[in-house]
């Protein structure tokens, strides 16, 4: 079957949007194939610093003819009805259209709509145009004299189709002046010739023949290749960095791996401040030494030519500017030592942390007290909390954070240790903003896990007291991954915290009032319920079981409910647990429907007198046995114990609903019997809401 080839060639396009686009592209097209009657076989996209390039496989010479039979108003149907149907099927009187009769509704319009077939060429060439001109760049310019846009001047457009037997076809169209076609150039400055393309199969190989590597995924594995090789051979170790990978490896067509080298003398700086700055400045690479773990004064770099003289140039160019980049972290890193942390704290009350809830100082002194109400839940120090607390935010204001402000926290703790502070206190300035995604650690000393709760429940508190919660897919504070931190905080270090207390007090110390104080702790607490059902997902934890021990009171200890989730989980995946959640499901909806028609809700303990029948008072006993036996184990934190006690209702209640009707004639048996079943209610809610658990 025909093959489709797309290059869009232009000036460099941003490293960042590089890989989005290629995306873009194939996703577009191939929609635009789907949606024409062309199906395809695979479809894989590709972009280098100068083109975004598609290759769809397996694409039909045509679509196919169409016939669709439209249904239209019955025979005799008021006029504007008439003409709507008309208008709607591209009919130009109602005598084109057939009359069908149906047996009861009567005689109706058809409109039968034929299409005939396309040719793949055509419908590609009609599509085209419009892709290009609404393509989601987040940013592009114009240029010239149109009013098109692309991220960078487009030069020329490849569009070839046509299967492997024959020689393709160019699909004609054009786009801002340029008239589609099947040339393209090389690599700008090692082979700047222009040169035809057929196909896919002989594009990528005609581009490495001048000197561009076509796939990005292959590029960046030849430069981590070489550039682990250039370090080996220096007896170093390369530091990987995937992120600076992938940028780099849009920034070059042909990449050439070099090596240079900085003074000693720099190595006195932090390797975080050397290894940032090389990545930011220069888009290098930092070696180390395999034996010491600390950095060498080597470098690598990527370059885009192959240079006649080895290189060394280029070389030295990067080293100069590495050299004067590391003098200025020098300096920064030596005038900040020379400044204690706590001389820095005047300093924040003139930082503003956000309009509506004042500066970085006042939030210091919240972080202070909150940190000291944590301590002795999580095992710290009090004093070395309230201190870590207080010079957590210090390194804001220092000239190493102002230029490289992802170093916050990490020059806290360097500058910490240099003026002698505690260790614990030094590595809660750098853990309290800790975790910051996913596959970050979690503090684990006890000083850092107080002032990192603190900091993110007076984040949360903050926000939600000013109501600016996250919306959609708009988190501009990140309040979600706050969130997501205290949940990974207390269950990977099995803290036991009520959180709505916690809350509270976050909630208190805020400048800004909230209206209603106990409506924002529940809502809070509800959206640290949506964050767990994101953080338990991938465990297998089932969100409506979470939702189900929620829905009780005071369930804000997450290690409990955690923990007595994993058990409901457990207990409703058998047999009895199955088979009781029904019971449930049925004598609740029986409460409901009772409970609707008299208006009022039943409620208070069934009377001994009126259970006339063995079933009933099988139950009742059973249900006094499983409460009690459930209260005591959720009391000790048995929740395993809760469910078992909990399974032995299952027996009782499937005979009840056997052998007794509910809804008898006498009105004193039939208030008994709903009592019964509001028991049944009350006892599971020992354990969760019941009502909560899908299925």
């Amino acid at each position: 079957m025909p093959d489709l080839l797309l290059e869009l060639f232009s000036e460099e396009i941003p490293a960042r949007m590089q890989r989005k686009a290629a995306e873009d592209l194939k996703t577009l097209v191939t929609n635009a194939l789907v949606d024409a009657g062309l199906p395809y076989e695979g479809a894989k996209a590709f972009a280098t610093p100068r083109r975004l390039a598609l290759h769809v496989a397996g694409v039909p010479a045509g679509s196919a003819a169409t016939r669709e039979e439209r249904k239209g108003p019955r025979v005799g149907a008021p006029e504007k009805a008439v003409e709507g149907f008309l208008r709607g099927a591209g009919l130009a009187s109602i005598d084109d259209a057939t009359i069908q009769t149906d047996p009861k509704k009567g005689d109706f319009y058809v409109a039968v709509i034929e299409k005939p077939g396309r040719s793949a060429i055509d419908i590609i060439a009609e599509f085209m145009p419009g892709i290009l001109r609404n393509f989601p760049w987040p940013k592009s310019m114009k240029w010239g004299t149109t009013s098109t846009r692309w991220v960078r001047p487009l030069h020329s457009i490849i569009a070839t189709f046509g299967p492997e037997t024959e020689e393709p076809d160019v699909v004609p169209f054009e786009f801002d002046g340029i008239k589609s076609g099947k040339t393209t150039r090389g690599h700008r400055f090692l082979a700047d010739v222009a040169f035809d393309v057929r196909r896919f199969d002989d594009y990528a190989p005609a581009l490495e023949k001048h000197k561009v590597v076509l796939d990005a995924d292959r590029r960046k594995d030849i430069i981590l290749a070489d550039a682990k090789d250039r370090a080996l051979a220096l007896g170093l170790e390369l530091v990987e960095d995937p992120g600076l990978l992938e940028e780099v490896a849009g920034l070059v067509e042909w990449p050439v791996v070099l090596t240079g080298s900085f003074d000693e003398a720099f190595l006195e700086i932090p390797d975080e401040c050397i290894q940032l700055t090389i990545k930011v400045n220069q888009k290098c690479f930092v070696l180390k030494d395999p034996k010491t773990g600390k950095l060498a004064n080597k470098f690598v770099l990527i370059s885009n030519i192959v240079a006649p003289d080895d290189g060394k140039l280029i070389i030295a160019g990067n080293e100069k500017v590495i050299r004067a980049r590391l003098s200025d972290a020098q300096f920064f890193w030596t005038s900040d030592l020379k400044t204690n942390l706590t001389d820095n704290l005047p300093k924040l009350n003139d930082v503003k942390f956000h309009e509506k809830l004042g500066s970085v100082g006042e939030r210091v002194q919240r972080l202070i007290a909150l940190s000291a109400e944590l301590a002795p839940l999580v095992g710290a120090d009090e004093a070395k909390a309230k201190r870590g607390a207080e010079l957590a935010k210090a390194d804001l204001v220092s000239a190493m954070v102002f230029e490289f402000p992802e170093l916050q926290g990490l020059m806290g703790r360097y500058y910490a240790t240099a003026q002698g502070e505690d260790a614990s206190v030094a590595t809660a300035i750098e853990e309290h903003y800790k975790p910051q995604g996913p596959s970050d650690s979690v503090p684990a000393d006890p000083v850092a896990i107080a002032v990192a709760l603190a900091e993110k429940l007076d984040l949360l508190t903050g926000f939600w007291a000013i109501d600016e919660k996250p919306t959609g897919s708009k988190d501009p504070y990140a309040l979600r991954r706050a969130a997501l931190g205290v949940i990974r905080i207390v269950l990977e270090n099995n803290l036991r915290l009520k959180l709505g207390e916690l809350i509270l007090s976050a909630l208190k110390a805020q400048s800004a009032i909230a209206d209603d104080e106990a409506a924002l702790v529940a809502d809070l607490l509800s959206f640290f319920a949506d964050r767990l059902k994101v953080h338990l997902k991938d465990e297998g934890m089932r969100h409506d079981l979470i939702d189900a021990v929620f829905a009780l009171d005071g369930q804000d200890d997450l290690l409990m409910v955690v923990k007595r989730v994993e058990a409901l989980q457990k207990f409703v995946s058998s047999d009895d647990g199955t088979n009781l959640a029904a019971g449930y499901k049925r004598a609740v909806n029986i409460l409901k429907a009772e409970e609707k028609k008299d208006g009022t809700p039943v409620t208070g303990k069934p009377h001994a007198d009126h259970l006339s029948e063995q079933a009933e008072i099988d139950l009742a006993v059973a249900i006094d046995t499983a409460r009690a036996e459930a209260a005591e184990a959720v009391k000790s934190e048995n929740f395993e114990g809760a469910m078992e006690a909990l399974s032995k209702l299952r027996a009782p209640v499937d005979r009840f609903f056997e052998d007794i009707l509910v809804n008898a004639d006498d009105p004193a048996l039939r208030m008994n019997r709903l009592q019964l079943l509001a028991e049944i209610r009350d006892a599971t809610h020992v354990v969760a809401d019941f009502s909560k658990v899908a299925g």
